[in-house]
């Protein structure tokens, strides 16, 4: 429950920073006893999550330098921490530093293919500079999660501006699909063959 909420923390961090420009691998075994180890991981994990919520805080306090420096006492404790990568790599796109922003997500989603937060992130952080590679990033976030309104109508307008047309409609007609409010965001050009399902509505709301 603990990292759950760690992970929504940082999920919106991951929205901040969009409006405004936002498992556990241990140490090789050691000679100690069965019990000692266990306990020793159990001290570990309390101790990388006190410094995951930290470092959140010292986020949502705009201390940037001061959550970096957390997040890198995390990658200590737990180099395979994608938390404190992705937490590295908001930072990093943050303080305009996109190399090291993209060099952090790649580590994270290394970690974790699915991690829906570092793909979106990284996806839109290059959307201007890197569209194919914006485009690879979408389509495996739809892979991981196909309900994904928001990922599916970016992916749908990145399509569109490559002339991918029937591509571009079924991903509008699949994000419309899952949240019928996003139908106002469809071009033009594309908005008459999309239309919501009528048992779709009210999953819209909620997404």
């Amino acid at each position: 429950m603990k990292r759950r909420r760690l992970w929504t923390g940082l999920a919106a961090t991951t929205a901040a920073v969009a409006t405004g420009l936002t498992i556990w691998a241990f140490q090789s075994p050691s000679a100690a006893p069965p019990e000692s180890k266990a306990a020793s991981v159990t001290r570990k994990t309390a101790d990388t999550s006190k410094l995951l919520q930290t470092a959140l805080q010292q986020q949502q306090q705009q201390d940037s330098g001061g959550a970096a420096l957390t997040y890198k006492r995390v990658l200590e404790m737990d180099p395979h921490n994608k938390l404190a990568w992705y937490g590295l790599g908001l930072i990093a796109q943050q303080n305009g530093k996109t190399l090291d922003a993209r060099a952090a997500y790649d580590k994270a989603l290394k970690i974790d293919p699915s991690f829906m937060s570092a793909l979106f992130s990284e996806a839109m952080m290059l959307k201007s500079s890197d569209p194919d590679r914006t485009m690879e990033l979408l389509k495996r976030a739809v892979v991981a999660e196909p309900e994904a309104a928001t990922i599916r109508m970016q992916l749908g307008l990145l399509l569109a501006e490559k002339g991918r047309t029937d591509e571009a409609g079924n991903e509008f007609r699949r994000a419309v699909a899952a949240n019928p409010s996003l139908r106002s965001q469809v071009p033009e050009d594309f908005r008459d063959s999309v239309s919501p399902s009528p048992t779709s509505s009210q999953a819209g709301s909620i997404r």
